[in-house]
């Protein structure tokens, strides 16, 4: 792993196009501002790990349709909500700040 020290408004590239600017520092939290392509998800952990959760349950529900013989059974989408990054400097403080989107399964 390595480790950086920043400074308020100093930032890090990750590749040729994703940049990681501290914005923000109170106390014992950093308010990050990450700029990526839009094809490049950006999620705080607890979210990603919710999303894969999600994902592996889904697919967990269909293999057991699937093994329960409703071979002919049209499987409906499913979607469940998760925030989105409206623009490439929104700090990563989804819980007040952050619109959500229907993320399909």
């Amino acid at each position: 792993m390595l480790v950086l020290s920043r400074l308020r408004d100093e930032s890090i590239i990750i590749g040729d196009n994703i940049v990681v600017t501290v914005i923000d520092i109170r106390g014992d939290k950093v308010r990050l501002g990450i700029q990526a392509p839009i094809e490049i998800p950006v999620h705080r952990q607890e979210v990603y790990e919710a999303i894969q959760r999600e994902i592996m349950r889904n697919k967990n529900d269909s293999l057991e349709k699937k093994a329960s013989g409703s071979g002919g059974e049209i499987i409906k989408p499913q979607y469940f909500k998760v925030p989105i990054i409206t623009n490439n400097y929104d700090v990563i403080n989804m819980g007040r700040y952050g619109e959500y989107v229907d993320y399909l399964i």
